[in-house]
């Protein structure tokens, strides 16, 4: 049994351990939603910077607004940090209809926690042991590979900052213990106790099957978690090595599209292969389930003459030229029609697609901008009249991008193909047509 007091030592101690790397931290702020887990941890940080030196103190409570109890929650947490003298900051989020009401909540209380993270603070999160085993319980039943099955990282980037989980290592009961120690209130969530939502179920239902003939199963398969994001951690050391051979330059790297060279990934066993595409799509895209990466085999093994697409959920993955490419966003949605250019407006703003200047004295009179729609000629000196696309099979010009290439009229003639040496410029070279393609900001954390 322990002494009063007891385990508010031992917890106070662990848990300035765990944080001492972020003592310098431009602030710390306290995820409190005014529950059981980030009621304790408020106090125990509270309490812990009357005598210590720490990074200001701020809590974050994000209010959902889901159901008519917790409009009580935030007057309840103002009440707690008012008594602990921690300033408070309360943000109202809207959460969108899905599938999952769990999940879209989650990401929108993560959303509003990156927003408000400023450069060099550190948000701190109240999950504890219990809820890793819940964590890996769920994604085990749901397939997750060893990524998934790493659970909750005790650190990650979030926003400006980071993210840190000092409780990862306790476990509920002793939480639960500091709290009736301390003579703490907080509220309870009554949406914890429905067994319709899949981690209530594994809580309340599973949870307590799997402790009454195994005691230790939170603290083992915590422990498991932790193991497996070891794994990963080497797995990911691995794809970075990998992709290293592949990220080679292409004459394309201008147009700043994530690109792999085909020949280094091909030489991997499958396993490898996969390995470091995960890595590589894992901040692009959501990834693939296993069914699904039946697609960048058709991608790989596709002929030489074939133009395959691996279609994926935020984006696609291209193969030309010996390349991989990975278009989203702006590059998902073609381009078309003419623009009139008067030389006083340079740049040229083209519509989704970027903008075009001219480098040099640019030629006068009746210019507009065309795309590709088939058949283009084009007068070159000492070649003469040639077909635009044998031009671009000639440059190597992936067909992903051919679409895209504005084209300079005078008239009915075609006097030059943007950025493509050879095709841009002026025969005796007054000017240069400069294209700065779209930028492509789509990307996932």
């Amino acid at each position: 049994m322990s002494k009063p007091d007891s385990i508010k030592k031992e917890l106070s101690a662990r848990l300035l351990s765990r944080l001492s790397p972020w003592r310098e931290a431009a602030g710390w702020r306290i995820a409190f939603s005014g529950g059981l887990d980030s009621t304790v941890l408020l106090h125990l940080l509270a309490d812990l910077s009357r005598h210590e030196s720490l990074p200001a103190l701020h809590a974050l409570h994000i209010h959902h607004g889901l159901q008519a109890g917790a409009q009580s929650w935030p007057a309840h947490c103002r009440r707690v940090c008012q008594i602990l003298d921690v300033p408070l900051q309360v943000i109202s989020v809207e959460v969108q209809s899905g599938p999952s009401l769990e999940q879209a909540a989650r990401e929108a209380r993560y959303a509003a926690f990156s927003e408000v993270l400023l450069e060099d603070e550190v948000l701190l999160t109240a999950q504890h042991r219990d809820d890793q085993a819940e964590t890996l319980l769920f994604r085990l039943l749901r397939g997750a590979g060893v990524r998934g099955l790493a659970a909750m990282p005790f650190e990650r980037e979030l926003g400006l900052g980071r993210l840190l989980r000092p409780l990862l290592d306790e476990s509920r009961e002793r939480l639960e213990a500091y709290a009736r120690e301390q003579g703490l209130s907080w509220v309870e969530d009554p949406s914890n106790e429905n067994s319709r939502f899949s981690r209530n179920y594994l809580r309340h239902r599973v949870m307590p099957l799997l402790i009454s003939r195994w005691p230790q199963a939170s603290a083992s398969m915590s422990r498991t978690a932790s193991h497996l994001a070891e794994a990963q951690t080497l797995l990911t050391e691995l794809a970075e090595e990998d992709l290293a051979h592949a990220s080679t330059e292409s004459p394309f790297d201008w147009l700043n599209i994530p690109s792999l060279a085909l020949a280094p990934l091909e030489a991997l066993s499958a396993a490898r292969q996969r390995n470091a595409l995960r890595h590589w799509l894992g901040g692009r895209t959501r990834l693939p389930d296993t069914d699904h990466w039946a697609g960048w085999d058709s991608l790989r093994d596709a002929g030489p003459d074939g133009r395959p697409i691996w279609r994926l959920a935020d984006g696609q993955l291209h193969r030309a030229q010996g390349r991989i490419w990975w278009l989203s966003g702006v590059w998902m949605r073609n381009v078309s029609g003419t623009q009139t250019w008067d030389i006083a407006e340079d740049p040229l703003a083209l519509p989704g697609n970027g903008q075009l200047s001219f480098v040099g004295e640019p030629p006068r009179g009746g210019l507009h901008v065309h795309y590709r729609q088939g058949g283009e000629m084009m007068n070159l000196p000492e070649r003469g009249r040639r077909d635009l696309k044998r031009l671009l099979n000639e440059g190597g010009v992936p067909v992903f991008l051919r679409g895209r290439l504005p084209l300079l009229y005078r008239g009915e003639t075609l006097l030059a193909v943007a950025s493509l040496p050879g095709l841009d410029a002026d025969p005796r070279g007054d000017w240069r047509l400069h294209w700065t393609p779209p930028t492509n900001d789509q990307s996932l954390s």
